[in-house]
């Protein structure tokens, strides 16, 4: 059973991984988006993707362009791959059965006792059309994602609610995820990766 301690107010979570059983779409994506490139390149890719969950699309591509490929590429290549690839995410993700169950229905027990937001690498505008589809965006005050990396979008929703660190958490399933906590100085739990138990105290076998 999941249990904070009574000073915690505010939950952060992350998405894929986390609130959607997504990993492996994103990895179709990238596969689906890259098709034309050699598969040993886009196999790299993929090592680095899963290596960095929290890691956003925009940053992933720059990375396979410019670290694998040896190319230069402009923002705006940048972003007509991500658009690319946001279009294969909505097209395979609006189905209610890859929601965590888990993870969802201690969401929707508990959003009204903690001020809840989703702080992801996903597509921002993307994530939003996904939790409005799947209706679940209601239990969140407010949801954010990609291109800003994941360590601002923690600030910013501590300064914009004014939200004290110690009575902050983020749940996560990557090394980005805790990097981000560690980096606002909130409490981190990991979950649904057993590697974070190395890093972290606090780990997540189950939600209820």
């Amino acid at each position: 059973m999941f249990e904070v301690g009574e000073h915690i107010k505010n939950i952060l979570w992350d998405f894929d991984g986390v609130l959607m059983d997504s990993m492996d779409i994103r990895d179709q994506g990238f596969v689906e988006v890259l098709k034309d490139y050699p598969k040993k390149d886009v196999d790299a890719l993929m090592k680095f993707h899963r290596a960095n969950g929290g890691l956003s699309r925009y940053v992933k591509f720059r990375y396979f362009f410019e670290e694998i490929q040896k190319e230069s590429i402009t923002d705006q290549q940048v972003q007509e791959y991500a658009d690319a690839f946001s279009q294969v995410m909505l097209e395979k993700m609006m189905d209610r059965g890859l929601l965590i169950a888990d993870a969802v229905e201690f969401v929707r027990r508990h959003h009204s006792k903690y001020r809840m937001h989703i702080v992801s690498g996903s597509d921002q505008k993307e994530l939003r059309q996904i939790c409005r589809n799947l209706e679940i965006a209601t239990y969140f005050r407010s949801i954010h994602g990609s291109p800003t990396p994941k360590t601002q979008l923690v600030k910013q929703v501590l300064e914009n609610n004014s939200y004290q660190p110690r009575e902050t958490i983020l749940i996560g399933d990557s090394i980005n995820d805790y990097d981000a906590a560690v980096a606002n100085n909130i409490g981190f739990y990991g979950y649904n990766n057993h590697q974070l138990k190395e890093v972290s105290k606090q780990y997540i076998q189950k939600f209820g």
